[in-house]
């Protein structure tokens, strides 16, 4: 049997598929008590997927205020950024304050020459109580110093034969050591040595004549012992 439609009933009838197919989607969709208050004017379905016509544009249900921008129904929309308070600046560096480093002891080097007719009589290697003296204070003037050596070294004038003045210059620094070390000087940084009358003071002019009082007084100069001392000392 064949069904023929006027067409006012065809107008009814799609009509009516279009109220039932509007109706289903909007039971599928929150009620705006549902949804969440941001979001009242959006249709949603029950999965909170906001519903779209075929052209891909978000439904509004008509409750509620104007719709919240979302980057699935605005293309354009851009998420405002948070403020982010800045990280505190860090604390100023401070050096800190130097330590106080102790003076390194200063190194030192002393040469002294003694007249050694003032220590010893003439043509004699023993010393008298006028070279002790001298020499205590030699030691007096040194307290305070770490000696790394001390060298005495003697020294005669021309007058007798070469191995003579070098055995007597050599006689005589030893017993200015022997002496340095009885008050208290390490035996082992005292050196001695004798140069006889090879290193003169005098010129060769400067005395003429024989041996008499006169060459022997003008030679005085020859006969001498020298002291030098290489080591630190140590501030006060």
């Amino acid at each position: 049997m064949k069904t023929s439609f006027t067409k006012k009933q065809l107008s009814l009838a799609v009509a009516c598929a279009m109220a039932l197919g509007f109706a289903s989607g909007a039971a599928l969709a929150q009620t705006p008590a549902q949804a969440p208050a941001a979001e009242r004017s959006l249709v949603v379905t029950t999965g909170n997927q906001v519903w779209k016509n075929g052209f891909g544009e978000c439904w509004h249900s008509g409750f509620g205020p104007a719709p919240v921008s979302t980057a699935e129904c605005d293309p354009s929309y851009r998420p405002i950024a948070q403020y982010v308070a800045p990280a505190p600046a860090p604390a100023p560096y401070v050096a800190p304050a130097p330590v106080a480093v102790a003076a390194a002891p200063a190194p030192m080097y002393e040469k002294v020459t003694f007249d050694a007719d003032a220590l010893f009589d003439f043509d004699q290697a023993v010393l008298r109580p006028e070279g002790r003296a001298a020499l205590d204070s030699f030691i007096s003037d040194i307290r305070g110093v770490t000696p790394s050596t001390i060298t005495a070294v003697g020294h005669t004038d021309r007058l007798g034969s070469d191995n003579y003045n070098q055995t007597l210059s050599e006689e005589r620094a030893a017993a200015v050591k022997a002496y340095l070390v009885s008050r208290g000087i390490d035996a082992n940084s005292v050196q001695t040595a004798g140069k006889g009358e090879m290193q003169p003071v005098t010129k060769t002019d400067d005395c003429k004549g024989g041996k008499s009082g006169n060459l022997i007084s003008c030679l005085q100069p020859d006969r001498r012992v020298e002291v030098e001392v290489s080591g630190t000392r140590i501030k006060q």
